[in-house]
């Protein structure tokens, strides 16, 4: 499905959400989340050879004064809409393992990977937030079960994308498949690309054993080093390859000290209790945090901070491709303005760095694309 290792993949971790991504209320276009904003944002990445569109999955806000990520689109209707309107970008969907039954979301996957002849991904997240799970009844399993379930929904989404319709038979704690029968399957082959971004020694091995990609967050850039070899040596002793792609908040200026004032500005109207609930959530439990650490999960709800010039910022993606990430989805404070600023901006840096593909060469996410189908 995949071939060798070569140039940075370019995606837009999508504002499908309200206040996407920065805890703040310093937002200059509020109403980003709306489809008619996504709709611009897509094409708008499309024109500039980005590679894919990542969409986050939320159910309720995180309270605070903007109630962060309280509005949001669900995103496998989102994704057949992108998917419509656009013609040569990846897009993907973000599916919580304890809301979709696996063969829902195979049949809803290999749909969408069909009308859009071979552009969707599926992002499986095993889900962390009792707030979005109580309102429905659902409990969180302990820990290393809900990593165990999440294996079982990976594996039955391959073996109905994959074996003959209406022979996979599937048994576990979590799912009982008999005869399960998806058609028509998806275009990619085997399967559209699979994601986790689950960082417990029990998720990594989930990640290097069934999916395509890691959905990592360093600590710095030079940290990313140790994370990506860490799981590409975990895929390997499967047998396997495993890409890494980051999630870092990139923001440039013409100057150095003016990316550091609109960073500043950023957190300087930090929204502190949506700020906690975040971190407390994704942290799994409640801990104490001082204005520092604070400020870290304030700006691009914990993103890795890409920050400076064009020419610096096109130097540190350099950097983190070299250190072994595979893709980036970035998140931006302006969306579109910022997708079109770095496509006529970074992208031409990072060609001429040797980064990303050439113009008039195909893109990674291309050649792929036309192998699989």
């Amino acid at each position: 499905m995949q071939d060798s290792r070569s140039g940075l993949q370019l995606g837009i971790f999508m504002p499908n959400l309200s206040h996407a991504y920065c805890i703040s209320t310093y937002k200059p276009d509020p109403d980003d989340w709306t489809y008619a904003s996504n709709k611009q944002i897509a094409l708008a990445a499309e024109a500039a050879g980005f590679d894919f569109l990542f969409p986050a999955s939320r159910w309720r806000g995180l309270g605070g004064e903007t109630n962060f990520l309280g509005t949001s689109l669900e995103t496998m209707t989102w994704a057949a809409a992108l998917l419509a309107v656009t013609q040569k970008i990846r897009i993907y969907s973000t599916v919580h393992v304890p809301i979709f039954h696996p063969l829902v979301a195979a049949k809803m996957g290999a749909t969408l990977d069909h009308l859009s002849q071979g552009r969707w991904g599926i992002n499986i997240v095993s889900g962390w937030n009792q707030a979005e799970f109580g309102m429905m009844g659902i409990g969180l399993m302990p820990h290393a079960e809900r990593y165990q379930r999440t294996a079982a929904f990976i594996e039955i989404l391959k073996g109905l994308w994959t074996t003959e319709p209406g022979t996979f038979n599937f048994d576990s704690p979590w799912y009982h498949i008999e005869g399960g029968y998806v058609m028509p399957q998806p275009v990619q082959k085997p399967h559209p690309p699979i994601v986790n971004a689950g960082n417990s020694a029990e998720a990594r091995d989930v990640v290097a054993r069934l999916c395509d990609w890691a959905f990592i967050g360093p600590a710095s850039i030079e940290a990313t080093g140790d994370l990506t070899r860490d799981f590409k040596d975990r895929a390997r002793r499967y047998g396997r390859e495993i890409r890494c792609a980051g999630y870092p908040f990139v923001l440039w200026r013409e100057t150095e000290r003016e990316a550091e004032a609109e960073r500043r500005r950023i957190l300087d109207h930090m929204d502190k209790v949506a700020v906690e609930n975040w971190a407390r959530g994704i942290t799994s439990g409640s801990v104490s945090y001082d204005q520092y650490t604070l400020e870290m999960f304030a700006l691009g709800a914990g993103a890795l901070p890409v920050i400076g010039t064009a020419e610096q910022v096109a130097l540190k993606l350099k950097r983190l491709h070299e250190l072994g990430m595979d893709g980036v989805l970035m998140n931006f404070l302006s969306f579109h303005e910022d997708t079109v600023r770095f496509g006529q901006e970074i992208v031409p840096l990072l060609r001429q760095l040797g980064v990303v593909a050439k113009e008039g060469e195909k893109s990674t996410i291309e050649r792929t694309q036309s192998e699989d189908t």
